[in-house]
């Protein structure tokens, strides 16, 4: 056997971050941007029922928040740098709403796979809180499950940023303002 040839073909150790800040739309749109990130699925998580549906979510009967769960190369992108794009990407001040977004399914939430991330999570919040007039409202959870939401929310913006107005006069704004701001590289025109 050739160590060479099976060291190029071996897939790197690749690691998960789960977050949830506002709609999942979003969120998804700006971690798919970043440089060492293999895949964002949107989905729902912090809550008791298991495999919900969107609209049951939508009720905020489930307990659960919209999130996104990313895969990521950890020597590409440390889960700390993830962290400090999701509190830069959304307001981790307001209880229960993104903008027009009001509810509990869209609380500002991290959901850490293990102790490391966790206390890597405590460090970030601390850091965000300096840079924000009010208190983090951030929940910091330990992700018991993740389910996967419904095929037309994966994706989104990429494939419907020219068909629907949440993404033209919400997204939109959200990634240029990243992009200006050098939270998100530029995008290839």
């Amino acid at each position: 056997m050739n160590a060479v040839a099976d060291s190029t073909n071996a897939l790197p150790n690749l690691e998960t971050a789960t977050f949830g800040g506002g709609c999942f739309w979003c969120g998804e749109a700006v971690f798919q941007r970043i440089p060492g990130v293999k895949s964002v699925v949107s989905g729902f998580a912090g809550g008791t029922t298991v495999k919900p549906s969107y609209e049951a979510v939508c009720t905020g009967s489930t307990g659960h928040a919209e999130v996104i769960q990313i895969t990521f190369d950890p020597k590409v992108i440390s889960y700390g740098k993830l962290l400090e794009v999701f509190f830069e990407e959304h307001d981790p001040t307001t209880l229960n709403r993104q903008g027009n977004d009001v509810g509990t399914q869209y609380r500002s939430i991290i959901l850490y796979a293990n102790d490391e991330q966790k206390k890597i999570a405590e460090e970030a919040k601390a850091q965000a809180a300096k840079n924000h007039s009010g208190p983090i409202v951030t929940e910091i959870v330990p992700l018991r499950a993740f389910y996967p939401a419904e095929d037309y929310h994966q994706n989104y913006y990429n494939l419907n940023k020219d068909k629907n107005p949440y993404c033209s006069f919400i997204i939109r704004p959200k990634l240029r303002k990243l992009i200006d701001e050098g939270v998100l590289p530029k995008e290839k025109e």
